[in-house]
């Protein structure tokens, strides 16, 4: 059911548009000035603001200027019962998706209220596909030339275009997918499925269907058979993030389709014949967690024919300003705003961060940066806005 809020100081005005829209089955909301609509978009979810232009305090224009900074995609209606084409037109202008005087025609008022619904999903599903571009292109950029990634993507070069199963180590943040999916990307199968599983996310119980699959009646919610992911996999790359997660019962049944190159669903008896390039990745010590019997010897070196390993954000700080100048671009093009400018002091201030959560944290200090900062970002931005986190205003004091 769309939602509509209705803003009047006039609160005849409010009940009769109230019953006309709740008899075309709209969800209504109202508010009698411009304050309180402001702080109810901030809280709530609407369709559509139908917005008086005469009101006391803060007028249409104003608050509808105040709703645009707050939410630019949801659709404003301005309605007035003093309207000229003047006001009209300067109503449009500042963002308005349309005009309407006062009583409104029914059939207008409808009319409009259902375009402008259709304009703001249209809005919306722009930009989360927006977001899909950009987080799939983040996924084919490695972004870096210090010495630590030059070797990085040599070693890739020379693994990409084998067979080779690959385990990629390193710290959570630092980019163990990207090389995983360069791996894929530059290897015979890339135009083949990659699959990724993550297996810390997938409970114990879970896990085995999740990548073998389940016939039907397996289990109580085994409702239709299922494939699981090496079949999705099959000719492509099926890619085991956090493999050091797994169960070891899971972990021994993996093992037995690296060596027969078949597997089994669960509740099945068939073997299907698969034919998937494994790449696992984890940053958990697996040679320790073998000494302390939670990971299968044979399976880590069924796994580990090439071992990469991702260096972290501490030791590769000369990539900041490129990594920086990167996801300052793809942010403010998914926001649809100008790219800020970072000063050489704010490139400065953040190479002294500790970056315990890596390229990872470095994306989201950007962000909240691009958020809370101006045009330009300074030192003094990254100090409000970043070390607070980490470490104590004084502390950063003392070290500049």
């Amino acid at each position: 059911m769309a939602k509509i809020l209705i803003v009047d100081d006039e609160k005849s005005i409010r009940r009769t548009l109230r019953e006309i829209l709740e008899f075309e089955k709209f969800e209504v909301d109202e508010a009698e000035d411009g304050m309180e609509c402001i702080v109810k978009v901030k809280r709530n979810a609407y369709d559509v603001v139908l917005l008086d232009v005469k009101m006391p305090n803060m007028d249409g224009m104003e608050t509808m200027d105040r709703i645009m900074e707050i939410k630019p995609e949801l659709p404003v209606v301005m309605i007035s019962g003093h309207g000229n084409i003047d006001t009209a037109v300067e109503a449009v202008k500042k963002g308005a998706f349309d005009f309407i005087c006062k009583p409104p025609d029914l059939n207008r008022l409808l009319i409009t209220l259902r375009n402008a619904m259709d304009r703001g999903e249209l809005i919306t599903e722009t930009k989360a596909l927006k977001r899909k571009v950009y987080r799939q292109k983040k996924f084919v950029q490695m972004i870096g030339s210090s010495p630590a990634m030059m070797q990085l993507r040599r070693t890739i070069d020379r693994v990409a275009s084998t067979e080779a199963r690959v385990l990629i180590v390193g710290e959570n943040g630092t980019g163990k997918e990207l090389v995983a999916r360069q791996i894929h990307l530059q290897s015979k199968r890339k135009d083949q499925p990659f699959v990724e599983v993550n297996c810390a996310a997938i409970p114990s119980e879970l896990i085995e269907s999740e990548l073998f699959g389940h016939e039907k009646g397996a289990f109580t919610s085994a409702h239709k058979q299922r494939q699981g992911k090496f079949e999705l996999a099959n000719n492509g790359t099926l890619f085991l993030d956090e493999i050091g997660d797994m169960s070891l019962s899971a972990q021994a049944k993996v093992l037995r389709a690296l060596q027969e190159n078949k597997i089994t669903r669960v509740g099945g008896e068939k073997s299907i014949p698969v034919n998937v390039r494994i790449i696992a990745a984890t940053n958990k010590d697996i040679p320790a967690l073998i000494r302390q019997g939670k990971f299968r010897e044979d399976l880590y070196h069924r796994l580990a024919v090439i071992v990469i390993r991702v260096p972290s954000l501490r030791e590769r700080l000369e990539d900041i300003p490129e990594l920086v100048g990167y996801f300052n671009k793809i942010i403010c093009e998914e926001y649809g705003i100008a790219e800020r400018k970072f000063t050489r002091d704010a490139i400065d201030a953040l190479k002294q961060h500790s970056w315990t959560g890596n390229i990872r944290e470095l994306r989201n200090v950007v962000e909240r940066l691009i958020i809370l900062g101006g045009k330009t970002i300074t030192k003094k931005d990254v100090v409000e806005y970043v070390y607070p986190l980490s470490v104590s205003r004084s502390t950063i004091e003392t070290v500049a």
